[in-house]
């Protein structure tokens, strides 16, 4: 009888507690699954839609053409150093090639003869006047040239090759000419220059004729057009 009355006890206890569990769940404690949080927009480090810049072309300095004057001296072998003054026009054919047309006057001293005979003179005054003009192609090396930290100027050094015609004691003479310069821009049209020049021309005012070697140094100024 006691093992009966038992058993009905444990089968009541095993079913009422799923029940009292299910009782004392709250429904505020049953969490629904949160939802998945959406991206946020994040900047694209490079922005494909870039602004166009309009481009005026009549602004770009396109001038070829470089006219100047220039002074120095020149060293007329036999006949000492004199004053020399010209002018020249260039034609910048690429960014590195360029033709140069010039002139020059100067005026011959006395030779070391004249100068010791006591009064003898080998040339007339308009004999000693030397002009000459001359064709010449040259080669730009171009650079910067930084006078200080923060004033920078657009430069070139140059080689230039030539002929020409000199004229000179009374003569006429086929002059080859070699140089090199250097110059500097300071403006969109405004250049100064640095040149010296050998020109090589046959003399014979001494008596043998001669392969001489005259120099030039000048400076000058030049403007774009």
């Amino acid at each position: 009888m006691d093992n009966r009355f038992f058993s009905v006890f444990l089968a009541a206890s095993t079913l009422m507690i799923p029940m009292s569990v299910k009782a004392n769940v709250s429904p505020q404690t049953i969490t629904q699954p949160s939802a998945k949080a959406e991206p946020s927009e994040v900047d694209p480090v490079v922005d494909p839609n870039i602004a166009r810049r309009d481009v005026d072309e009549s602004l770009i300095n396109v001038d070829d053409f470089e006219i100047g004057v220039f002074g120095g001296v020149m060293s007329i072998e036999d006949f000492g150093s004199n004053a020399l003054v010209g002018a020249s026009l260039s034609y910048h054919i690429t960014e590195n090639f360029f033709g140069k047309a010039s002139y020059g006057q100067s005026k011959a001293g006395q030779t070391s003869f004249e100068q010791l005979s006591g009064g003898s003179q080998l040339l007339t005054p308009s004999q000693r006047e030397l002009s000459y003009y001359d064709v010449s192609i040259g080669y730009n090396l171009n650079g910067e040239t930084f006078l200080t930290r923060n004033t920078v100027f657009n430069s070139s050094t140059y080689l230039m090759l030539g002929v020409g015609s000199t004229k000179f004691g009374g003569d006429n003479r086929f002059t080859l000419n070699i140089g090199a310069g250097y110059r500097m821009i300071l403006s969109d049209n405004v250049i100064v220059h640095i040149d010296m020049t050998d020109h090589i021309f046959d003399n014979d005012i001494l008596g043998t004729e001669k392969s001489t070697h005259n120099l030039s140094f000048t400076t000058g100024i030049s403007l774009f057009f």
